[in-house]
């Protein structure tokens, strides 16, 4: 006899969701890293732009050109203001996605413990039952050269 687990098809639901929680985090540190990829580039264009406002005026550009490049320092700034918020929020939204990982873990630990323990309990009982007939065919033998 082979032992069949009643609730199997909520222990594989458990993986399954566990699973999942393990994607959606995979996905959130993927998000993250490209967040932060987008903020180092927006510093290293801040910083080019610095530098090129740096050499228009040793080179004594336009007030024109000046201007330009300082608008577009500006709006960088804001940018990576932005950027720190979103990388933030994206921070966060891993944090959440690792608890929720832990506690589909946790939750998928207790049904296969579970499992294991009705396991073992199957595997005794199926112990006990051969040791019975075994018992039962020693009598029986017994029984027999007796006669």
């Amino acid at each position: 006899m082979r032992f069949r687990y009643v609730y199997q098809k909520v222990v594989d639901l458990k993986s399954n969701e566990r699973t999942q929680a393990e994607w959606m985090l995979s996905a959130a540190v993927g998000e993250l890293e490209a967040q932060r990829r987008s903020l180092e580039q927006l510093f290293l264009d801040r910083a080019n732009t610095l530098s090129e406002i740096q050499s228009e005026m040793e080179n004594r550009a336009s007030v024109v050109k000046l201007q330009e490049l300082q608008y577009y320092a500006d709006y960088l700034e804001v940018c990576i203001s932005q950027k720190i918020g979103e990388v933030k929020r994206a921070e966060i939204n891993v944090d959440k996605k690792k608890t929720h990982l832990t506690g589909k873990m946790l939750d998928e630990k207790v049904w296969l413990k579970a499992k294991e323990k009705e396991q073992q309990k199957f595997q005794h009982e199926m112990l006990l039952r051969e040791q019975h007939e075994l018992d039962e065919m020693a009598t029986v033998r017994f029984a027999m050269k007796a006669r």
